[in-house]
């Protein structure tokens, strides 16, 4: 899967300036650039950096589940991993510097989409409660099944929430 968007970041003198946001399936090659993303994040911060290590990465990108990224000048700007041993949403975190233009979206609903063409099985994730993660996940059609541990809300999408959702964007019916 490859994908490229344009998105406007800036007006002025009466022109509008345009970005190349290339969406692609994730490479180990790509690590180093998620590791760094990952660490830029202003919510759900990882105080621990040995608890998401490249091996991690690697192991769920090639063996797990399945990863992407959104590269915006050959860089790394936002990432999504889910896991089909766990049908858990693993990751999907953007850079600040790239947030609210669409990026977290496309890169959700890409997972998503490959996650239920490969699985019948309730999608799961763990996030902070009274984020903009949060909200984002609500808004996306996840829906709240108590508590992940003892400091984050787990959030269910199941698959027939999921093509009902995807039928109403793309104007067609689930099944059809």
């Amino acid at each position: 899967m490859q994908l490229a968007c344009f998105h406007a970041i800036g007006f002025g003198q009466n022109r509008v300036v345009w970005v190349v946001m290339l969406f692609r399936e994730a490479h180990t090659n790509d690590i180093p650039q998620i590791q760094s993303v990952r660490r830029s994040v202003k919510e759900n911060v990882l105080t621990n950096h040995a608890l998401v290590t490249d091996e991690h990465c690697r192991q769920f990108i090639n063996e797990r589940g399945k990863g992407w990224v959104c590269l915006i000048h050959s860089q790394v700007v936002g990432f999504s991993i889910v896991d089909l041993e766990l049908n858990n949403v693993w990751a999907l975190f953007v850079h600040p510097d790239w947030e609210k233009k669409g990026i977290g979206r496309v890169l959700h609903d890409v997972m998503v989409d490959w996650y239920f063409e490969n699985s019948e099985v309730d999608l799961w994730l763990g996030t902070s409660p009274k984020t903009r993660a949060e909200v984002f996940y609500r808004i996306s059609g996840w829906e709240e099944h108590g508590m992940h541990g003892d400091d984050e809300i787990k959030l269910v999408m199941t698959q027939s929430r999921w093509l009902e959702k995807r039928s109403r964007v793309r104007g067609t019916r689930p099944n059809g």
